[in-house]
């Protein structure tokens, strides 16, 4: 550990120019990623802004669970819709299933106004919001489960 710090006091240029590429990679980074919205937020700018939500994830998974006021373009048709979701004026988030892919769809839409949801719908669970859709995807009491055999 004295070696450690002996070296860090003989090299400050060294460390300095570390520190630099360390916060210029995280500022790049958040960038790239798109701005974040928190769940708490979300719903503040749907209330006072109207902000739209777009739910990227395969229609299968939407309707299992979405959030109340979203509506479904998967992340496959998103380019063909590019033109649709730049012609909204309120604020737009961009909702997936962590928030990894919300962020490129961010960087592809390339609009000013437009946001991912911290965490996706992971995140939005986690913070104890409802999902919409979610009791139509578990089976219903009394009925029979499918057997896997025959």
């Amino acid at each position: 550990m004295d070696r450690a710090l002996e070296f860090v006091g003989n090299h400050p240029f060294l460390f300095g120019i570390l520190a630099v590429l360390a916060v210029l990679f995280f500022a790049i980074e958040n960038k790239r990623s798109g701005k974040k919205v928190s769940p708490n937020t979300l719903g503040m700018m749907v209330n006072s802004q109207n902000a739209q939500l777009i739910d990227i994830r395969a229609k299968k998974k939407f309707t299992t669970g979405y959030i109340q006021g979203s509506r479904n373009i998967p992340f496959t048709e998103l380019k063909d819709r590019l033109d649709e979701i730049r012609a909204i004026e309120q604020p737009v988030i961009i909702i997936c299933d962590i928030g990894v892919q919300a962020g490129a769809a961010v960087q592809m839409i390339a609009k000013e106004n437009v946001y991912r949801l911290e965490g996706g719908i992971g995140g939005w669970q986690g913070a104890g919001m409802p999902l919409v859709g979610l009791k139509d995807a578990q089976p219903k009491k009394g009925k029979n489960k499918p057997s896997l055999h025959k």
